[in-house]
C-alpha cells in the first residue's frame, strides 16, 4: 500500500515511532493495528532460542527461519545490557569537533551576505508552490503506503501489501541502513510477532512486495547485481516461504503473479537487459522460464504494472517516454510514444487488478504532473480533461547527443524559455548524478520552473553510471569505468558551450550525493569550464569511505565502486578519479556545499577533510598569483544540524534550495530577479 499522511503524522512516522492506524478490512470494518515504520526496528526483541532444537551455526545467506524457535518479548520487558564503559575524548575526536565548530562559525560569518536574495527567492519559490499546489487535506505518499487524516486519527485508504491477511503482517526493520530480517506479526486473539527471515550477506538488502493480485507476498533480498525472491502464499500465511530461484551471480529477477503463473523480470540470457518471463508457480526454477518479451536494445524499463489480462511497460528510449502494453490475451505487444515533453512517469497508486483503466502522471523539471490513462477496453491514451495547472508552453525542451572520449553518445536535455535570446550569455546549470543505475530526477520543482522564467537554462547530463539507457549504462560507468562518466560530463558540458549554450563564466554544474564524485572530479581536471558548483551532501572522499568496513553501506556498495582493501589496482583506479585525492594548486569554480551532521550514508568527517584541503589549494594557488582583478573562489561548507541527503519534504528543502540559488546568482552575476535592481550585493 502507498502512504499518504497528515504532516503532523507525517512527522511522526519519520521519526521512527510506532503509531495506531485504522485500516478498512474486506469487510469494510475499522480495525485497529500497531504499525512499525520501516525506519525503526520493531518495539520486540528477539531472546535466545527456546527449546533444544536451536543451534547457534552460522546461517546462510537467505535463510528462512522456522517459527517455533523464536519467541518474542514485548515493550516493557527488561533485557540485561553491559554498562558502557566511559570513554575518553581521543584528539582526533577533539580536532574533528574543533573544525565543524569553525566551519559552523564560518557559515554564520558568510550567510549574512546571501540573506536578502534567499529572502526574496524563498518568497517566490513559495509563490510558486501555493499557485502549483493549492490542494486540500494531503495524501502523503511515503514507502509503499498512502495515509490521510481525518479528524485527528490517521486513515490507510487501503490495505497494505505487506498484509498477508486481514490479520497478519509482514514488515521489515531498517538497523544502520541494513534491511535484512522480516518479521510476521499476528492480531488475532492476542498479539504475537515472529521472525521469519534473515539475510546474513551485507551487500544485501529486503523489502516486501505483494503481488498485484494479492495471491502472494515476496521477500525481496537484492545487492546491487543479484537477486534472490522467496513466496509467501497469502492463502496459507503460516507456511514457510518458499524459494523461487536460488541467487546467482549477476542474475536479477523480480517475481509477479497471474494465473498460477510466475511472471518474472529478470535479466537471465543474453544480453544482460530485462525482459519479461514466466514459469509456473509449482516449477519456478530459471531453467523453466519461457520468453515472454525483450526490451529493445538501450531501452529503461521504469515501471511494470500487472493487470488481470495485460501488462503495461513504461519505458525510455533515446530520451522519449512510451508505454509498451502486452495483450495476455491476444500475445500482442502495443508501443505508445507520450508527449515529447514528458519526463518522468509517476503511477496512480495500485490500480485494481481487474481495472480497465491504468492512469498514471506525467511531469518535467518545468511542468507540473498532468494525468493520463490508458483504456485497455478502447486501446488508446486518453489525457485527463480535469487540469487545475496548465502544461507550461514557453519553454522548450531540446534532446542533444555528446560525443565522449571513447566516442559514445551521451543523451543531454536542455530546457530553455522560448523568448530568451543571445542564449550564449545565459547563466546555465547543469545536472549530473552517474551512479548506482539510477536516472537523473527529472520530475517538477518549483526552483526549475523560476529559473526558467529569469532565463536560466537547464541542462540535465544522463552520463554512464546512471540507468537511462539501460543496465549496459550502468555497467560501462561504474567500477572500473567510472572515468568513463567523468568523460561524459565534460563532453556534454563541452558541447553545450559550442552549440551556443551559455559560456564558461556562466555556467554552473549541481549534484547531490553520489553525483559529487563526479562533479568534484571535474573542478579538479577541467575547473576552466565551470564558474560554480552547488553539491547536497557530496560524496567526495570516495577511497578513505570504502576503505572503512565499519561504516553501513561500505560492504554494499563494493559492488558499484570496488574493494580497494583487497585489490591494490582498485585502490589506484578509485585514487584516480576520487575528487579529494586529486585537489591541486589551481584555479578553482566556486563551491557551495551543504551537509548533515549526521548523515550515515555520506559521514560529514570526508566533506570537512574535503573543504579544509579544497580551500587550502585556492588560497595556496590565489597567493601565488596574486594579481590585480583575480578572481579568488569561494568555498563554502553549510553544516545542518538536522536532515539528511535523502528527498526532504518540501519545507524542509526551501531554505537549503534559496540558499543554493542565492549563491549561485551571486558568483554568476545574475541580477534579473524579480524587484532587483542594479547589483548582486
Amino acid at each position: 500500500m502507498k502512504v499518504g499522511v497528515s504532516r503532523v503524522g507525517l512527522q511522526n512516522l519519520l521519526q521512527g515511532l510506532s503509531f495506531s492506524i485504522k485500516y478498512y478490512s474486506k469487510h469494510n470494518h475499522l480495525q485497529t493495528a500497531c504499525l512499525y515504520s520501516k525506519i525503526k526496528p520493531p518495539k520486540c526483541h528477539i531472546l535466545d532460542c527456546s527449546g533444544s532444537t536451536c543451534t547457534h551455526q552460522p546461517l546462510p545467506p537467505g535463510s528462512v527461519l522456522p517459527w517455533r524457535f523464536f519467541s518474542c518479548k514485548q515493550e516493557g520487558t527488561k533485557i540485561p545490557s553491559k554498562k558502557k564503559k566511559n570513554k575518553s575524548i581521543t584528539t582526533s575526536e577533539l580536532l574533528y569537533e574543533e573544525l565543524l565548530k569553525s566551519e559552523q562559525e564560518n557559515w554564520n560569518d558568510i550567510s549574512a551576505s546571501y540573506k536578502t536574495m534567499t529572502k526574496r527567492i524563498k518568497e517566490k519559490l513559495e509563490e510558486l508552490h501555493k499557485c502549483m499546489f493549492n490542494s486540500g487535506s494531503p495524501r502523503i505518499r511515503f514507502g509503499e503506503n498512502v495515509y490521510f487524516e481525518e479528524n485527528g486519527c490517521i486513515f490507510l485508504s487501503k490495505a497494505d501489501d505487506e498484509w498477508a491477511t486481514n490479520d497478519i503482517l509482514y514488515y521489515t526493520s531498517l538497523k544502520n541502513l541494513r534491511c535484512q530480517n522480516v518479521f510476521m506479526t499476528t492480531f488475532t486473539h492476542q498479539k504475537h510477532t515472529e521472525l521469519v527471515y534473515t539475510e546474513q550477506d551485507a551487500r544485501f538488502f529486503v523489502d516486501i512486495h505483494c503481488t498485484k493480485d494479492r495471491r502472494f507476498l515476496t521477500i525481496n533480498s537484492n545487492s546491487k547485481t543479484t537477486s534472490e525472491v522467496w513466496l509467501v502464499d497469502c492463502r496459507h500465511p503460516f507456511k514457510l516461504p518458499a524459494l523461487v530461484q536460488a541467487r546467482t551471480k549477476g542474475l536479477i529477477y523480480h517475481i509477479e503473479h497471474r494465473n498460477d503463473e510466475l511472471y518474472i523480470l529478470t535479466t537471465y540470457g543474453e544480453p544482460a537487459e530485462y525482459k519479461l518471463m514466466k514459469a509456473p508457480v509449482t516449477s519456478s526454477g530459471m531453467e523453466n522460464w519461457q520468453l515472454v518479451y525483450a526490451l529493445e536494445e538501450k531501452t529503461k524499463l521504469v515501471d511494470l504494472e500487472m493487470f488481470s489480462d495485460h501488462c503495461i511497460m513504461f519505458l525510455k528510449n533515446a530520451g522519449h517516454l512510451y508505454l509498451n502494453v502486452i495483450s495476455f490475451v491476444s500475445d500482442s505487444v502495443q508501443s505508445i510514444k507520450l508527449p515529447t515533453w514528458a519526463c518522468e512517469f509517476e503511477l496512480e497508486s495500485h490500480p485494481e487488478h481487474t481495472t480497465s483503466t491504468c492512469y498514471f502522471q506525467l511531469t518535467s523539471p518545468v511542468h507540473p504532473p498532468k494525468r493520463f490513462a490508458y483504456s485497455f477496453k478502447e486501446n488508446n491514451l486518453i489525457e485527463q480533461a480535469v487540469q487545475e495547472v496548465p502544461i507550461i508552453t514557453n519553454c522548450h525542451t531540446t534532446r542533444l547527443l555528446a560525443k565522449s572520449k571513447d566516442e559514445t553518445l551521451v543523451p543531454i536535455t536542455v530546457f530553455h524559455n522560448m523568448n530568451s535570446k543571445e542564449l550564449h550569455r545565459k547563466p546555465l546549470l547543469v545536472h549530473v548524478y552517474g551512479a548506482y543505475g539510477i536516472d537523473l530526477n527529472m520530475s517538477f520543482k518549483e526552483e526549475k520552473l523560476m529559473l526558467i522564467e529569469e532565463g536560466w537554462i537547464l541542462a540535465y547530463c544522463h552520463v554512464r553510471g546512471g540507468g537511462e539507457l539501460g543496465l549496459s549504462w550502468h555497467k560501462d560507468g561504474c567500477h572500473r569505468n567510472k572515468l568513463k562518466g567523468l568523460h561524459d560530463l565534460k563532453a556534454c558540458i563541452v558541447l553545450l558551450h559550442q552549440l551556443g549554450f551559455s559560456q564558461p563564466k556562466y555556467t554552473a554544474v549541481a549534484a547531490a550525493s553520489a553525483g559529487g564524485v563526479l562533479a568534484g572530479a571535474l573542478c579538479n581536471t577541467d575547473p576552466e569550464l565551470i564558474r560554480a558548483v552547488v553539491l547536497q551532501a557530496p560524496f567526495v572522499d570516495v577511497l578513505n569511505t570504502m576503505m572503512k568496513t565499519h561504516l553501513p553501506l561500505t560492504i554494499e556498495e563494493q559492488e558499484e565502486w570496488g574493494n580497494p582493501l583487497a585489490d591494490e589496482k582498485c585502490m589506484e583506479y578509485i585514487k584516480s578519479y576520487c575528487p579529494y585525492q586529486n585537489i591541486k594548486t589551481q584555479c578553482y569554480p566556486s563551491v557551495f556545499i551543504t551537509a548533515y551532521e549526521n548523515d550515515q550514508r555520506v559521514p560529514l568527517s570526508g566533506v570537512l577533510r574535503y573543504v579544509q584541503k579544497l580551500r587550502k589549494a585556492v588560497l595556496d594557488h590565489g597567493s601565488r598569483t596574486s594579481k590585480k582583478g583575480n578572481r579568488i573562489p569561494n568555498i563554502i561548507l553549510d553544516i545542518q544540524a538536522n536532515g539528511s541527503h535523502c528527498d526532504p519534504s518540501w519545507e524542509d528543502s526551501l531554505d537549503g534550495v534559496a540558499r543554493h540559488l542565492a549563491f549561485l546568482n551571486k558568483e554568476l552575476e545574475v541580477c534579473n530577479l524579480q524587484h532587483h535592481t542594479k547589483s548582486c550585493q
